[in-house]
């Protein structure tokens, strides 16, 4: 695969998204890549997933502009489903899927690590949905997944101001479970493998089965409403001209 890489550390497979030159921004290769990595998961001879950027400076620093930019509705419809198929196919994959978060988790970044059971990051780490920044609204379950995760005062005001936030505040919300030095990231999301390893693959399957069910019996109708309404963000000047802008300031980098 072009984008990304895997390998197995005793019980533990690590899935890296490697797309370095764009901060691992998911475009739609990344994500048709991502869905076929956990399709070939051998959940018989795994106990856990851990999933993880290319490099220091990101961990998914969000979608791609460059292909956002022109969509049609129709387009960004097909678009937004399918990354949130994708992302609902981690979330409710048979075994744990953890997140080590190596820096920028923005957009797209911060939607995939919701998707994930266990959330670690990195003390460089950045929290973020800069979406409407650039005229549209989260797409791959950010509006559904951040309530549910942190109080909602604080998912609506990284919504509505796109405020960011790094991983003090992210552990004081609830957002991660804990902050690592980043040479010790992986070893510590490898430590959380190891415990989840020592209980027994049908427990496991079946607890994660019950906490999603009893949790989440409505979110499929929110994803597709996101969806829809993702889509009716396109097509308009706002959201063209704030992501021809970006762009073009991105060539002058």
């Amino acid at each position: 695969m072009k984008y990304i890489e895997i390998r197995k550390v005793e019980d533990s497979l690590i899935i890296t998204i490697s797309r370095p030159a764009a901060m691992n921004a998911l475009n739609l290769e990344v994500l048709k890549e991502l869905k076929e990595s956990f399709s070939n998961v051998d959940v018989d001879n795994i106990r856990c997933v851990i999933l993880t950027g290319a490099g220091k400076k990101a961990f998914v620093a969000g979608a791609d502009i460059g292909l956002m930019e022109k969509l049609t509705k129709k387009q960004a419809k097909d678009f937004s489903s399918f990354g949130s198929n994708v992302f609902r196919m981690i979330e409710t994959f048979p075994i744990p899927v953890i997140a080590a978060v190596n820096g920028y988790a923005l957009g797209g970044g911060l939607e995939l690590a919701l998707a994930c059971d266990i959330r670690i990051a990195s003390a460089n780490a950045v929290f973020g949905l800069p979406e409407l920044g650039f005229g549209i609204i989260p797409g791959f379950g950010g509006t559904q997944r951040l309530m549910r995760t942190i109080p909602g005062g604080w998912a609506k005001e990284m919504i509505y101001a796109s405020t960011q936030i790094d991983s003090t505040r992210a552990l004081q919300l609830g957002l991660i479970n804990e902050v690592c030095q980043s040479e010790e990231l992986m070893d510590h999301a490898l430590m959380i493998g190891k415990r989840i390893a020592q209980n027994t693959p049908n427990a496991i399957r079946l607890a994660k089965r019950a906490m999603n069910d009893g949790s989440d019996e409505r979110i499929i109708l929110g994803l597709d409403l996101e969806s829809n309404l993702f889509a009716q963000c396109f097509e308009n000047e706002e959201q063209t001209s704030r992501m021809k802008a970006f762009i073009e300031k991105s060539k002058r980098r």
